[in-house]
């Protein structure tokens, strides 16, 4: 059964769009990430013009992060302060990013800058995400069910950081201006590429705020909820690439996924979840890279070009 895109101008398999949304939404409930990473890059190959498949994709990162937040708000999984505080960061963040993306589409340079992106982005994060999830891996084998000698260290340089303030949820005492730049970060890289950044929020919060791991996916969802409800409106505002007919697809097969996403979660270890996760993220940069590599079937396209400088 055929659907027709009136944003993206093509028409898709239905049952295709539903089922690539509920396999992203049972990502985002099994890692606690918005799944955005994995749905841009597929439907971008599928033949959807980047900046609308960008912009589309947020909305379906709402619905999969809404499903996923909210079973682990009833499990009181979430920081509710430490999240106002990435939300408020990552909403200024996500107003850059719809304005360079603005930019850079006007610039006929946005779907080199998507690529290249998720390039840098998944490839270096994956390859550090397999490195430690191995290590803890090997270690966790050699150790058997023994309790570890040494744990590791509660603090590090940035929590010496000034202008403190206590999350008690999590039972930190950290330094606002890290949690500041994460949330601006993945604010920033949401809009632009059409990522959640539950994949780069979740080790942030981890290896460099400690957070507790029983409060950082909630939180992390709770975050990508907000911020890619935010970019949905600036993009349905400013660059008009919001395919509804596409987002509210995808929504459908999401929310679904979510919750036997986070129900298949709770039977793997920490470890095994960020190795798999790596696999995944490392997967999707190769396939970029070949795309850039490699030279498309069609190496010409057709556009209206305007303001050449004519008048």
């Amino acid at each position: 059964m055929q659907l027709y895109l009136p944003i993206a101008e093509l028409s898709l398999n239905l049952f295709m769009l539903v089922g690539l949304g509920g396999a992203v939404g049972f990502l985002s409930g099994l890692f606690g990430v918005g799944g955005g990473f994995l749905l841009t890059p597929m439907l971008i190959f599928s033949g959807i013009p980047a900046p609308v498949a960008v912009a589309s994709v947020t909305g379906q990162v709402v619905a999969a992060s809404t499903s996923g937040a909210l079973s682990y708000w009833r499990r009181g999984g979430i920081d509710l302060k430490l999240a106002l505080f990435l939300i408020v960061s990552g909403v200024c963040g996500a107003f850059l990013g719809v304005w360079t993306f603005g930019q850079l589409r006007s610039a006929g340079q946005l779907d080199l800058v998507i690529s290249l992106g998720y390039l840098v982005f998944l490839g270096s994060i994956g390859t550090l995400m397999l490195i430690e999830a191995a290590r803890s891996i090997i270690k966790h084998r050699q150790q058997g069910n023994a309790p570890p000698t040494k744990l590791p260290g509660k603090h590090n340089w940035i929590h010496g950081l000034p202008m403190r303030v206590r999350f008690k949820r999590s039972n930190l005492y950290v330094s606002i201006f890290p949690v500041i730049l994460i949330g601006a970060s993945i604010g920033f890289l949401g809009s632009l590429l059409g990522i959640g950044g539950g994949f780069i929020l979740v080790p942030a919060l981890i290896y460099l705020l400690r957070v507790p791991g029983s409060i950082v996916i909630g939180t992390s969802l709770l975050q990508v909820l907000a911020i890619m409800a935010a970019t949905t409106i600036l993009h349905a505002i400013n660059s008009q690439t919001v395919d509804i007919v596409l987002a509210f697809t995808l929504m459908t097969g999401s929310v679904i996924g979510a919750q036997f996403g986070v129900s298949a979660g709770q039977y793997l270890r920490g470890d095994q979840l960020r190795a798999l996760l790596a696999l995944i993220v490392l997967a999707v940069a190769v396939r970029f890279a070949l795309s850039l590599l490699l030279t498309p079937s069609d190496p010409f396209s057709v556009a209206i070009l305007t303001n050449l400088g004519g008048g």
